[in-house]
């Protein structure tokens, strides 16, 4: 293994923080060994005299080459030239992208530093949201409903779980609680805005039939469970608790997951 002094250098230049270029970089260096490049990351350059300090101390750094991400046309513009008059090797990463979108479309970018970490806040958004309904799903975590945005309530097999994960993805906090005969539901249900929980009904021989299905693919452990009297009676007094609570009922037979998640995502909006 070389020493990390004498290993040549890859400088990372940034006037956010340089993920980006860090990304691509990593991506980069992946098709070599470990140990065959040392990687520098300057983060936060906003002046051309900085990028000429940074580009003559990698020219004496045996720095082969500089992957660099600037919003700032003007400071892309210092990279390039500084960089071609002291023969230092430097990568442009979004630049061509973003003039290529420009020149496509005709629209005028941003070009505002750090507008992918807004992006970014979006996605963890929604990795919580996920996390969230993973933990709250089919009654768990019913001591902390409050915290829901949405409150799925329905018999089993009504479509709740797939449902709850795709308004989680869309970025709402899920939770959703199975209504069952003869077992009383959470308290904390009655306790909640009715205008977040939203009762799922379907069609009874739709879901004895789906019952039916699971049951094979499981081998079979109640008659009960895809009996047509039963569910009938399951669902009757589902739409029980759902006029207790005064919530919104849905239908979800014959209906897309998007479709029933754009019916519940209205009336959350609203």
């Amino acid at each position: 293994m070389r020493s990390a002094e004498r290993r040549p250098a890859v400088y990372i230049v940034s006037d956010s923080l340089g993920e980006t270029a860090d990304q691509v970089t990593k991506a980069a260096l992946s098709q070599f060994d470990p140990d065959t490049f040392r990687v520098v990351r300057m983060p936060k350059i906003s002046s051309a005299a900085q990028i000429e300090d940074i580009v003559l101390a990698a020219a004496h750094d045996a720095c082969i080459v500089v992957f660099y991400t600037f919003a700032d046309p003007a400071l892309r513009g210092e990279m390039a030239r500084i960089a071609k008059a002291t023969s230092v090797e430097a990568v442009d990463i979004i630049g061509p992208g973003i003039v290529a979108l420009e020149r496509a479309s005709g629209v005028s970018p941003a070009w505002k530093a750090g507008m992918i970490r807004k992006t970014d806040r979006d996605y963890f958004d929604r990795v919580e949201a996920l996390e969230f309904a993973v933990k709250h799903d089919d009654g768990r975590g019913a001591d902390d409903l409050a915290d829901a945005e949405v409150v799925l309530i329905g018999v089993s097999r009504s479509g709740k779980t797939p449902l709850s994960m795709y308004l989680a993805y869309k970025g709402y906090k899920v939770a959703n609680v199975p209504l069952m005969v003869e077992v009383e539901p959470p308290a904390e249900l009655f306790s909640l805005d009715p205008r977040t929980v939203f009762g799922l009904v379907t069609d009874p021989s739709l879901l004895v039939e789906i019952r039916g299905q699971r049951l094979r693919e499981l081998g079979g452990y109640t008659r009960q469970y895809s009996d047509h009297e039963f569910v009938d009676r399951e669902l009757e007094t589902a739409r029980g608790v759902m006029k207790r609570i005064g919530c919104m009922v849905i239908r979800t037979d014959n209906k897309a997951i998007e479709e029933t998640a754009q019916e519940i995502i209205r009336h959350v909006e609203r």
